[in-house]
């Protein structure tokens, strides 16, 4: 029997790789926080998150000319955040915005982690047949 990672692990490594991408739109976001006219931006995770889940129905695609209707896990837009206030060079970084983001961030991601750790520990018990 083949043993599969992907189904072992499910998407744990889509959202760890997409917790990692966002943190470094929040970093760089800190990083402009002084440079005018820079518009803070940020991914929408739960967006995300919902299109790759599997849908109930399974649309067929039959002809070259539609639409595909798969989107890509990773395929995610960045957005603009709409600011509580502009700064007067019209810089959108609120930094203590931008911080608050930045820590719930990576307390996700350190959980993330977590999370596939113990798939991992769970596969390795199964493989030694110890608790």
């Amino acid at each position: 029997m083949a043993i599969s990672f992907d189904a072992a692990l499910g998407s744990s490594p889509k959202i760890l790789a997409l917790r990692e991408k966002r943190g470094e739109i929040l970093a760089a976001n800190l990083a402009n926080a002084d440079t005018p006219n820079y518009k803070a931006r940020d991914l929408d995770f739960s967006n995300v998150l919902k299109k790759s889940m599997p849908q109930p129905t399974i649309l067929a695609h039959t002809n070259a000319a539609h639409f595909a209707t798969e989107t890509p896990f990773l395929g995610a837009q960045l957005k603009y955040r709409n600011p509580n206030q502009v700064s007067l060079d019209g810089n959108t970084v609120e930094e203590h915005i931008e911080q608050a983001k930045y820590a719930e961030n990576s307390l996700q991601y350190q959980a993330s982690l977590q999370w596939i750790g113990g798939s991992f520990n769970e596969l390795k018990s199964a493989f030694t047949g110890q608790a």
